[in-house]
Parts: structure tokens; sequence; C-alpha cells
């Protein structure tokens, strides 16, 4: 019996308690009980504090309510005893048989054990990476590449329907002065003092001339554009195959120069966009610029949107795309930012409600901390090939996919880093991702091995789940049941980092299992029932932890 189906049979025993008249609950019956695993052994397999919840309302001592739910549920099917404790709490004992089922259901379930419908029919749209496409990627969006995919992944999960976008900022001086770079580079002349430097530029010139070798003998301004949106193709293809090779994808790679129509005009794309918020009546004009009033929504001051040169602010191009992606039909924008940018969350959150919106359900901002990586006790700052912070492709090939992302995905993102490329990259239990990925490979060797000595795990009417009774395998099979309300709550806290922590305490009590319960039968002893029970069990496990692994966009591999 899996939680869910015991908040099922709690909720429906307080409908029937209800109907017949046995208690009164002014405000209904709840939408949402608290089951959950009890700490200490002895106190069943689960927990409820439902009567305490409801006591008051039902103008009931908590202890008299308890002991009418636990009178009812201890008649449901699965269910082996309920005890009223202490001021009335219902610790639960389900039936072995009612238990051992999970094993056989997750099995059957597959890949797709995990998944709920919490947020079916939500359209989310979730940015997680804003880069110029100037550069190699860096340490600053890698933490963003992991932690914005594994959101995505655990909302998909939870029956959202997910849009992942990248956003280009591929417009504006950086622009030009990053072709200039690229062109100075080409033609064998000193790259602009405040241009970009590095070896990657020269690297760019090379490949834009070796596709296209007469761009250097065009008229200077033809010249200087045609170095620009080469290199910035080339650039931007880059990016996407190291994000690829990261196991990061988009759906929509978003151009900043698509809300503008073309280059210099002012007064289309954006500005439009603008002038299409007018009737929310927050926009004003002053001193030749147009203004929003976001105070009108807490925000510390009314933000401008034109100048009065008619230059347009980077709120305006904000506005315009929140805007956009509202219009394209998503219910939930998430923007996840850097730390350096705790002053937006107010005021993006301001101007959703002047653009007519909740900004408490159709906008939200998550802001990460700074990660340091350290290697032989120093800091890694310096790249090879950009000449500044440290690129992705040199962490990956440093530290690898799998460890680097699920280090950085087992941390809130809330939280600084400081992490240790030795204490990353070691093959040893002191090592969160290899504990997880050996157990999955462990267990993969397990049924390797029983497919040799002819045994395979217990299947349809061959199972009896009554068999696993042992106190270990109680453990494990409650562990595995608690993985769709770990996947859940994952997705509605946008906290994937729950995932890997369950991950690792399930790897411990999988170990802990194989200690005590034989899975395998020994010299000449014969294979039985209780045998290809267990090998259901480690079964299931195994589905559960290459479940948990891919929603943090890491392997599970089968040897190690």
């Amino acid at each position: 019996m899996t939680p869910e189906q015991l908040y099922t049979a709690l909720v429906d025993v307080l409908e029937a308690l209800v109907a017949d008249g046995a208690i009164t609950l002014p405000d209904g019956v709840p939408t949402e009980v608290t089951v959950e695993r009890p700490r200490q052994k002895g106190h069943g397999d689960y927990a409820t504090n439902v009567a305490l919840q409801l006591a008051k309302g039902a103008g009931l001592p908590p202890r008299d309510l308890a002991t009418l739910v636990a009178q009812r549920l201890e008649a449901v099917g699965g269910i082996e005893a309920v005890e009223v404790a202490g001021p009335g709490f219902l610790n639960i004992t389900v039936e072995a048989g009612a238990q051992g089922q999970v094993a056989a259901d997750i099995v059957a379930t597959g890949a797709a054990y995990g998944v709920t419908d919490t947020l079916h029919g939500e359209r989310i749209n979730i940015e997680f990476i804003s880069a110029n496409p100037t550069g190699p990627l860096h340490l600053g969006h890698t933490r963003w590449a992991v932690v914005g995919d594994a959101i995505a992944r655990v909302l998909e999960a939870a029956g959202a329907d997910v849009t992942r976008e990248f956003y280009i900022n591929d417009r504006g001086t950086q622009m030009d002065l990053f072709g200039a770079s690229v062109e100075a580079a080409a033609l064998g002349q000193p790259i602009p003092a405040d241009g970009y430097q590095g070896a990657y530029i020269h690297d760019l010139a090379a490949r834009v001339v070796d596709a296209d070798p007469g761009i250097t003998a065009l008229p200077e301004g033809e010249r200087h554009v045609a170095f620009r949106e080469a290199a910035y193709a080339a650039q931007l293809a880059e990016q996407r195959e190291q994000l690829a090779l990261f196991q990061t994808h988009f759906d929509v790679w978003f151009s900043e120069r698509t809300l503008h129509g073309s280059e210099d005009d002012t007064q289309s794309g954006v500005a439009a966009q603008l002038e299409k918020l007018r009737d929310q009546g927050h926009l004003f004009d002053e001193d030749g610029a147009l203004w929003m009033r976001t105070t009108d929504f807490g925000d510390d001051k009314d933000r401008v949107l034109i100048r009065s040169n008619g230059h347009l602010t980077y709120f305006a191009s904000d506005t315009a795309y929140y805007v956009n992606k509202r219009q394209r039909g998503f219910d939930r924008c998430i923007y996840l930012l850097g730390a350096d940018h705790h002053g937006y969350v107010g005021r993006l959150k301001a101007m959703a409600a002047c653009a007519g919106d909740d900004p408490e359900s159709h906008i939200e901002v998550l802001i990460g901390q700074l990660v340091k990586i350290l290697k032989d006790g120093e800091e890694l700052r310096l790249s090879k090939r950009a000449g500044t912070m440290v690129t992705l492709d040199e962490l990956v090939e440093l530290i690898g996919v799998d460890p680097l992302r699920y280090t950085l995905a087992r941390y809130p993102a809330d939280s600084p880093l400081t992490l240790d490329v030795a204490e990353m990259t070691k093959q040893s239990a002191d090592n969160p991702v290899f504990y997880v990925q050996y157990a999955h490979a462990r267990i993969s060797s397990i049924l390797r091995n029983a497919v040799a000595l002819g045994l395979e795990p217990a299947k349809g009417e061959d199972f009896d789940p009554g068999l696993l009774t042992h106190e270990k395998e109680g453990v494990l099979l409650r562990a595995l049941a608690e993985f769709p309300r770990v996947v859940a709550s994952a997705a509605e806290l946008r906290e994937p980092h729950r995932v890997a922590r369950y991950l690792e305490d399930t790897a411990g009590i999988y170990h802990r299992f194989y200690d005590n319960c034989r899975v395998l039968p020994m010299g000449d002893e014969e294979p039985s029932d209780l045998h290809r029970a267990r090998l259901l069990l480690v079964a299931a496990t195994r589905t559960v932890l290459a479940n948990g692994l891919a929603l943090l966009g890491v392997s599970a591999p089968e040897r190690m």
C-alpha cells in the first residue's frame, strides 16, 4: 500500500463519518492529509496527524476523533492495525501482502513510476539561462543549466506541460564589440581595449575566415557586420553543442532581437508591445519618457521604459518578453536568475501586476547563489580559452558530466557552494553520486547473475507479496513507495535536490536490506519463491534509482 492509497483511504473514512453523522466538519473534508513514515521503530509503517488537524472544527477531543477514524480505517483492505498514540496521532501498520505489492506495481510501471498528475493542465515556461552569444558558457551558467533542467524534469513528472527557454542576449553594444574583436583578430590587428579577450576569439576568427575566405576583403562597414553575424552564429552553435553534451536541452532559443523588429526601428516590437499595456492604467508619460508605475505594486520606484531620447531600457525588453510569453499561452513564467539579481524580484512581480496578471501565480523568480570550484586547495578562476572565468566545457572535461550535474543538483539553489574537484570525482561511498550509481550497478549485476542461474524476478500470479515480511524488506518497500511524493514535492517547491537526497537515503536502505536478506541461492540451494520475490524487490529498487537519476539528468550505469 502506497502513501497515496492510504491518503485516499483516510479521505474516504472521513467522508463516511460525515455522511453517517458521526462527526461534523464545518470546513468539509480536507483536500490534504499528512501521511508520513514514523521516525521511530514500533510506531507502525505510516503515521498521520489528521485527528489533531480536524479536532477543533469537529468539536471533539483529538483522541476521540482519532479513535473514530481508527475504527473505520482498520476495516480497510490492506491495513493490519491502527493505533491511537499520544495526543491523537494515528500509527498505521500495513499488511505484508499490501506492502509487498508495491514492488510489483513499480516494476510494472517502469520508467513512468514517480509520475503524478498534481500539476496536470498547467503550462509552464522556465527560462534558466540568459546569455550573451559572445563567449563560452561559464561556471555561473553551469549551475543553472543543471538546476533549471532538473526543475523542468520534476515539473514534467508532476504532470505540467513545460517549455525550457534560453534567452539569447543578441542585441546591443556588446554584440558590436564582439564582432569588432573577432574582426581585429582575423585581420591581425590589436583587439579593442574594451573588446573581448581570450584565445577563443582567435579560434572564432580563424573559423569565420575558413568558412568565408572573402570576408576580409569586404568594405569596412559591411565587413564588420559580416564578422559580427558569422561569429554570433558560430558561438551560439557552440553553446548549443556544449549544453547538449551536458544533457541540458532547450525547447526554445529566444532571440532578443525578435522583440525589437529591425535593429534601428524602436517604434515596433518592444515599443508596440508596451503600448498595449496602456489600457491597464499603469503606464504614464513624464519628461518625454514612458514610465511604468510599478510602485503601485510594491516596487521601490517607478521604472522607465522608453527614455526621452527614444532609447529603450532593459526593463522595457524584460516587460515585452514577459508579455510575449503570456501571449504564447503560458500559465506561469519561471525565471532563474543569478545572485546579483535580487533587486529584480520585486520589479518583475510589479511588472506582471502592471500587465494585469497575478504576480503570485503568473510569474515566479528564483535566485541562485554562486559556486566556487576548488582544485588542489585553490579556486578555479582562469580559463585557458576565455581568459577569465572557467568554462562549462573545461569543467566537464575536468570533472565529468555525471558528477558535476549530480553535485550541483543535490544542494538548494539558494545556498552558496564551495566544491572540491577531488571530492566530486573520487570513486568511494563518500561521494554521493558514486554511492547512488554504484547501488544501481550492483543491482544490475545481481539481476545478471540471477539470469545466469536461470532465476527471474517473480511476476503475475507467481508473486506472493506476503513473503516480503523481513523488517529490512518493509523499510525498503516503504522507501520505494515514497518516491512519487518526493517527486511531487520537488516539483511543487522547485527543489530537485530533494530527489538527490532521497536517492542517497534509498541506496543506503537498499544496501542494508541486501546485507540482511539473501537474494540469490547459495551453493546447491534450490531457488525458492522467496528468492524470486526478493529479486522483484531488487528490480523495483533499480527502477526507482534509475528514474530518480534521470530526473537529475544523470546516467544509471549497469557496470562500474
